[in-house]
Protein backbone atom coordinates (compact mmCIF):
# COMPACT_ATOMS: atom_id res chain seq x y z
CA UNK A 1 0.00 0.00 0.00
CA UNK A 2 1.23 3.47 -1.00
CA UNK A 3 2.42 5.69 2.05
CA UNK A 4 0.16 8.53 2.07
CA UNK A 5 1.32 11.65 1.00
CA UNK A 6 -0.36 13.84 3.67
CA UNK A 7 1.77 16.55 5.35
CA UNK A 8 4.60 15.56 7.37
CA UNK A 9 4.14 15.91 11.06
CA UNK A 10 7.81 16.84 12.22
CA UNK A 11 7.36 19.82 13.90
CA UNK A 12 8.71 22.66 13.15
CA UNK A 13 11.96 24.25 14.69
CA UNK A 14 11.96 27.91 16.33
CA UNK A 15 13.32 30.79 14.82
CA UNK A 16 15.39 31.12 18.18
CA UNK A 17 16.75 27.68 17.87
CA UNK A 18 18.00 27.99 14.23
CA UNK A 19 19.87 31.38 15.23
CA UNK A 20 21.71 29.60 17.72
CA UNK A 21 22.25 26.65 15.48
CA UNK A 22 23.54 29.31 12.84
CA UNK A 23 25.37 30.85 15.26
CA UNK A 24 27.48 27.41 16.22
CA UNK A 25 27.71 26.96 13.17
CA UNK A 26 29.29 30.25 12.02
CA UNK A 27 31.74 30.30 14.74
CA UNK A 28 33.01 26.56 14.16
CA UNK A 29 32.58 25.41 17.48
CA UNK A 30 31.54 21.85 18.31
CA UNK A 31 28.30 21.53 21.14
CA UNK A 32 30.78 21.29 23.65
CA UNK A 33 33.09 24.11 22.93
CA UNK A 34 29.77 26.38 22.09
CA UNK A 35 28.53 24.99 25.60
CA UNK A 36 31.55 26.10 27.42
CA UNK A 37 31.57 29.64 25.75
CA UNK A 38 28.14 30.56 26.97
CA UNK A 39 28.30 28.71 30.05
CA UNK A 40 26.37 25.48 29.18
CA UNK A 41 26.49 22.01 28.78
CA UNK A 42 26.76 20.04 25.37
CA UNK A 43 23.23 18.41 25.90
CA UNK A 44 21.85 22.03 26.90
CA UNK A 45 23.00 23.46 23.39
CA UNK A 46 21.73 20.06 21.55
CA UNK A 47 18.21 21.29 23.32
CA UNK A 48 18.70 24.33 22.71
CA UNK A 49 19.29 23.85 18.58
CA UNK A 50 16.55 21.14 18.67
CA UNK A 51 14.00 23.78 20.03
CA UNK A 52 12.94 21.46 22.83
CA UNK A 53 14.04 23.98 25.52
CA UNK A 54 14.57 27.88 25.44
CA UNK A 55 17.71 29.92 26.71
CA UNK A 56 17.01 31.04 29.62
CA UNK A 57 17.14 34.75 30.36
CA UNK A 58 21.01 34.68 31.53
CA UNK A 59 21.62 32.50 28.73
CA UNK A 60 20.47 34.57 25.68
CA UNK A 61 22.38 37.32 27.38
CA UNK A 62 25.55 34.88 26.90
CA UNK A 63 24.88 34.28 23.42
CA UNK A 64 24.39 37.91 22.64
CA UNK A 65 27.80 38.38 24.19
CA UNK A 66 28.94 35.99 21.93
CA UNK A 67 27.41 36.81 18.77
CA UNK A 68 28.16 40.55 18.49
CA UNK A 69 26.27 42.82 16.43
CA UNK A 70 23.72 42.44 14.96
CA UNK A 71 22.64 39.10 15.91
CA UNK A 72 23.18 39.96 19.72
CA UNK A 73 20.34 42.36 19.49
CA UNK A 74 18.05 39.35 18.62
CA UNK A 75 19.24 37.19 21.54
CA UNK A 76 19.04 40.29 24.09
CA UNK A 77 15.47 40.72 23.03
CA UNK A 78 14.49 37.47 23.98
CA UNK A 79 16.22 38.19 27.43
CA UNK A 80 13.84 41.35 27.66
CA UNK A 81 16.68 43.96 27.30
CA UNK A 82 15.57 46.99 25.78
CA UNK A 83 18.04 48.32 23.08
CA UNK A 84 16.71 52.15 24.37
CA UNK A 85 17.53 51.05 27.81
CA UNK A 86 21.36 49.17 26.86
CA UNK A 87 22.18 52.48 25.10
CA UNK A 88 21.26 54.75 27.62
CA UNK A 89 23.68 53.44 29.68
CA UNK A 90 26.43 52.77 27.09
CA UNK A 91 26.99 56.12 25.47
CA UNK A 92 29.49 54.67 23.13
CA UNK A 93 27.08 52.24 21.91
CA UNK A 94 24.23 54.74 21.05
CA UNK A 95 26.90 56.88 18.87
CA UNK A 96 27.47 53.51 17.08
CA UNK A 97 24.83 51.85 15.93
CA UNK A 98 22.32 55.35 15.73
CA UNK A 99 20.73 55.08 12.05
CA UNK A 100 19.10 58.66 12.03
CA UNK A 101 21.59 61.34 10.59
CA UNK A 102 20.90 64.66 9.70
CA UNK A 103 20.63 64.67 5.48
CA UNK A 104 20.59 67.57 2.97
CA UNK A 105 17.33 67.25 0.90
CA UNK A 106 16.55 68.46 -2.59
CA UNK A 107 13.06 70.52 -1.88
CA UNK A 108 10.43 70.37 -4.44
CA UNK A 109 8.06 73.37 -4.42
CA UNK A 110 4.88 72.74 -5.43
CA UNK A 111 2.48 75.19 -7.52
CA UNK A 112 4.60 76.08 -9.73
CA UNK A 113 7.45 78.33 -8.18
CA UNK A 114 9.83 78.06 -5.09
CA UNK A 115 7.32 80.00 -2.13
CA UNK A 116 9.50 78.91 0.65
CA UNK A 117 11.76 81.48 2.57
CA UNK A 118 13.80 78.64 4.29
CA UNK A 119 14.64 75.38 4.01
CA UNK A 120 12.67 73.11 6.09
CA UNK A 121 14.27 70.50 8.66
CA UNK A 122 13.90 67.31 7.31
CA UNK A 123 14.60 64.11 9.69
CA UNK A 124 15.46 60.64 7.68
CA UNK A 125 13.50 58.05 9.21
CA UNK A 126 15.14 54.12 8.32
CA UNK A 127 12.02 52.15 6.95
CA UNK A 128 12.79 48.64 8.62
CA UNK A 129 12.00 45.67 6.30
CA UNK A 130 10.00 44.55 9.98
CA UNK A 131 6.43 43.93 10.18
CA UNK A 132 3.99 44.71 13.21
CA UNK A 133 0.63 43.09 12.74
CA UNK A 134 -2.82 43.34 13.79
CA UNK A 135 -4.84 40.98 15.75
CA UNK A 136 -4.72 37.67 14.31
CA UNK A 137 -2.05 38.01 12.95
CA UNK A 138 1.87 36.91 13.26
CA UNK A 139 4.33 39.75 13.39
CA UNK A 140 7.96 39.72 13.38
CA UNK A 141 9.39 37.96 16.48
CA UNK A 142 12.38 40.39 17.41
CA UNK A 143 11.57 43.00 20.07
CA UNK A 144 14.57 45.04 18.84
CA UNK A 145 12.78 47.14 16.35
CA UNK A 146 16.54 49.47 15.07
CA UNK A 147 18.07 45.85 14.51
CA UNK A 148 15.70 45.00 11.76
CA UNK A 149 17.47 45.51 7.75
CA UNK A 150 16.79 48.73 6.41
CA UNK A 151 15.12 48.88 3.03
CA UNK A 152 14.68 52.69 2.48
CA UNK A 153 14.70 55.91 4.19
CA UNK A 154 11.45 58.66 4.32
CA UNK A 155 12.36 62.78 4.59
CA UNK A 156 9.66 63.86 7.46
CA UNK A 157 9.49 67.43 9.25
CA UNK A 158 11.48 67.51 12.50
CA UNK A 159 8.58 68.77 14.37
CA UNK A 160 6.43 64.94 13.38
CA UNK A 161 9.43 63.21 15.29
CA UNK A 162 9.81 64.37 18.46
CA UNK A 163 12.67 61.90 19.40
CA UNK A 164 14.80 60.97 15.72
CA UNK A 165 17.16 58.75 17.17
CA UNK A 166 14.22 56.71 18.17
CA UNK A 167 12.11 56.92 15.13
CA UNK A 168 11.57 54.16 12.55
CA UNK A 169 9.15 52.90 10.09
CA UNK A 170 7.33 49.04 9.98
CA UNK A 171 5.12 48.04 7.43
CA UNK A 172 1.31 46.41 9.08
CA UNK A 173 0.29 43.12 8.34
CA UNK A 174 -3.79 42.20 8.94
CA UNK A 175 -7.05 44.28 8.87
CA UNK A 176 -7.85 44.58 12.81
CA UNK A 177 -7.23 48.18 13.54
CA UNK A 178 -9.46 49.24 10.33
CA UNK A 179 -10.59 52.05 8.97
CA UNK A 180 -7.77 54.01 10.72
CA UNK A 181 -5.22 51.75 9.70
CA UNK A 182 -5.34 48.94 6.89
CA UNK A 183 -2.96 46.25 5.72
CA UNK A 184 0.05 47.44 4.14
CA UNK A 185 0.74 50.74 5.88
CA UNK A 186 3.87 52.40 6.54
CA UNK A 187 3.67 52.69 10.41
CA UNK A 188 6.13 55.65 12.38
CA UNK A 189 6.88 54.64 15.31
CA UNK A 190 9.08 56.28 18.84
CA UNK A 191 10.52 53.60 20.29
CA UNK A 192 11.51 55.98 23.28
CA UNK A 193 7.66 56.34 24.16
CA UNK A 194 7.07 52.63 26.26
CA UNK A 195 5.44 54.49 29.69
CA UNK A 196 1.90 52.47 29.36
CA UNK A 197 0.94 55.35 32.08
CA UNK A 198 1.48 57.96 29.32
CA UNK A 199 0.12 56.00 26.64
CA UNK A 200 -3.76 55.59 26.93
CA UNK A 201 -5.93 55.53 24.45
CA UNK A 202 -2.56 55.59 22.08
CA UNK A 203 -1.73 53.60 19.21
CA UNK A 204 1.25 51.59 20.19
CA UNK A 205 3.43 48.59 19.33
CA UNK A 206 3.53 45.79 21.77
CA UNK A 207 5.32 42.35 21.52
CA UNK A 208 4.88 38.99 22.68
CA UNK A 209 7.47 36.25 22.37
CA UNK A 210 5.42 33.90 21.03
CA UNK A 211 3.18 36.35 18.58
CA UNK A 212 6.21 39.14 17.87
CA UNK A 213 5.09 42.38 17.35
CA UNK A 214 1.22 43.77 16.90
CA UNK A 215 0.08 47.19 16.53
CA UNK A 216 -3.21 48.04 18.05
CA UNK A 217 -4.74 50.65 20.85
CA UNK A 218 -3.72 50.45 24.01
CA UNK A 219 -6.59 51.43 26.27
CA UNK A 220 -6.82 51.56 30.26
CA UNK A 221 -9.88 50.49 32.26
CA UNK A 222 -9.86 51.01 36.08
CA UNK A 223 -6.52 48.91 37.05
CA UNK A 224 -6.48 46.66 33.67
CA UNK A 225 -4.63 47.70 30.34
CA UNK A 226 -6.04 46.29 27.00
CA UNK A 227 -4.81 46.17 23.14
CA UNK A 228 -8.23 46.82 22.29
CA UNK A 229 -8.41 46.76 17.86
CA UNK A 230 -10.17 49.66 15.76
CA UNK A 231 -12.63 46.33 14.37
CA UNK A 232 -14.42 44.53 16.38
CA UNK A 233 -14.50 42.03 14.42
CA UNK A 234 -11.11 41.12 16.49
CA UNK A 235 -10.82 40.23 19.75
CA UNK A 236 -8.91 42.48 22.98
CA UNK A 237 -5.64 41.15 24.81
CA UNK A 238 -5.96 41.66 28.61
CA UNK A 239 -2.18 42.76 29.92
CA UNK A 240 -1.94 40.52 32.78
CA UNK A 241 0.71 37.80 34.13
CA UNK A 242 -0.86 35.22 32.20
CA UNK A 243 -0.52 37.41 28.62
CA UNK A 244 2.67 38.91 28.91
CA UNK A 245 2.90 41.50 26.79
CA UNK A 246 5.80 44.30 26.06
CA UNK A 247 5.07 47.75 25.04
CA UNK A 248 7.65 48.59 22.82
CA UNK A 249 6.65 51.51 20.81
CA UNK A 250 4.68 54.49 20.29
CA UNK A 251 2.56 54.90 17.15
CA UNK A 252 3.18 58.46 15.76
CA UNK A 253 1.88 58.92 12.28
CA UNK A 254 1.39 56.29 8.73
CA UNK A 255 1.48 57.16 5.53
CA UNK A 256 -0.63 54.49 2.93
CA UNK A 257 -0.83 55.08 -1.03
CA UNK A 258 -3.78 56.10 -2.57
CA UNK A 259 -5.41 53.95 -4.30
Amino acid sequence: MPKSQGKSNIPTKPEWAATIFELRQRLALSQTAFGERVHSSAMGVSRWERGSQEPTAGGYIELGNLAGTPVCWSFWGRAGLRRDDLMRVMPELRKRVSRTHAIDFQIASAGGGPKMLKAPQLVAIPLLEAVAASHGEQGDTSAMLHDATVEGMIAAPKDWCPNPPATICLRVRGKSMMPLIDDGYILVVDSSQTDSAKLNGKVVIAWHRDKGLTVSRLQHYDHTDVLQPESREYESIVLNSEHKWKIVAKVLWWIAKAP
